[in-house]
C-alpha cells in the first residue's frame, strides 16, 4: 500500500470531531413553538449548554442502523467499499456496533470503517467529551445571523477551536432556536492529521425523532495532496429511543426494529 492510500485512511481521525457531534448532539426537544428573541451568542451557548445537560439525563438508551461508503479516486488508484452496522448506546457513553454487511475493498473497511468505529468509542469517553463539548472551554463562538431551514428558525454561529484537538473543528453550526440544538455542522477539522491531506470538509446533519435530535447523515470530502479525493458518506436510520419517562419500552414513534432493518440491507 502505498504512503498516498495509507494517508487518504486517515479520515478515521478526521471523522471522529463528528462522532462527538453525535454523541454530544442526541438532543431533546421542547413544545415551545414561539420563535426565541434574538439573543447574543453567549446566550445562545448558555442555553445550548442548559438543554445538552437536560438531554444526556433524559437519553437513556438508543438504537440505529448505519450505512457506511466510500469512493476514492486518484492516485494510484480507485477504491470503494461500503458497511451496514447495527449500533447500540446506552447511558452515559456506552456504545456497541455489530457489522451486518461489508462490500468492496478491505483496506478500506478495516482501515477507514472499523477503525472510525473504534475512535468513536474514543470520543465517547467522558473526559474526551469534556474536552471537545460546544462550551466556552473549547470554541470562541460569533453569531452570524439567523436563518429558517425547513420552517424552523435557526442561530448561526461561527465556531473557532481554543486548541488543535484531533476532535474539534472550525466552521458554522446551526442551533434549533425552539430546541436550542444542533442541527446541522458545515466545518474542517480543528487539526491536520497529515501532511498529505490538503483539505477535509465535513456536512453534518441531525433530525427531530420523537423527543430527541440524532444524527442524520455525514458527509466528509477529503483531498489528497498528490491528486486523489476521498468521499466518506454515513447515513443513519431506524431508530429505537429510549427515554427516562419510559425505562419499560421503546416510545411509541420508533422505527421497525434495528436488527431487521439492518439485515434487509
Amino acid at each position: 500500500m502505498t504512503s498516498t492510500l495509507r494517508s487518504m485512511l486517515t479520515l478515521a481521525c478526521l471523522l471522529a470531531a463528528f462522532c462527538t457531534a453525535a454523541y454530544a448532539a442526541d438532543q431533546t426537544g421542547t413544545t415551545n413553538d414561539t420563535p426565541t428573541p434574538s439573543l447574543t451568542a453567549t446566550q445562545i451557548v448558555e442555553r445550548l449548554m442548559q438543554e445538552n445537560k437536560k438531554r444526556a439525563e433524559l437519553l437513556h438508551h438508543y438504537e440505529g442502523c448505519r450505512h457506511y461508503s466510500v469512493d476514492y479516486h486518484g492516485f494510484p488508484s480507485g477504491k470503494s467499499a461500503d458497511m451496514t452496522v447495527a449500533t447500540k448506546f446506552d447511558a452515559p457513553a456506552s456504545k456497541e456496533f455489530q457489522v451486518v454487511s461489508e462490500h468492496g475493498s478491505q483496506v478500506l473497511i478495516n482501515h477507514v470503517f472499523k477503525k472510525l468505529l473504534e475512535t468513536e468509542k474514543e470520543a465517547a469517553a467522558k473526559e474526551t467529551q469534556q474536552q471537545t463539548a460546544l462550551t466556552p472551554d473549547n470554541y470562541e463562538f460569533e453569531l452570524l445571523g439567523e436563518e429558517t431551514v425547513s420552517g424552523r428558525p435557526q442561530f448561526v454561529l461561527k465556531v473557532t477551536p481554543r486548541t488543535k484537538n484531533k476532535f474539534l473543528y472550525r466552521g458554522k453550526v446551526w442551533i434549533d432556536a425552539a430546541d436550542f440544538a444542533v442541527s446541522r455542522i458545515s466545518a474542517e477539522p480543528a487539526k491536520n492529521p497529515s501532511f498529505w491531506i490538503s483539505h477535509t470538509q465535513i456536512e453534518h446533519q441531525y433530525t427531530k425523532v420523537c423527543q430527541f435530535w440524532l444524527p442524520k447523515e455525514n458527509q466528509s470530502v477529503t483531498k489528497v495532496r498528490l491528486g486523489g479525493t476521498a468521499k466518506l458518506v454515513i447515513q443513519y436510520s431506524d431508530y429505537q429511543v429510549q427515554g427516562a419517562e419510559d425505562l419499560a419500552k421503546f416510545s411509541s414513534c420508533e422505527a421497525p426494529p434495528v436488527a431487521t432493518a439492518c439485515l434487509k440491507q
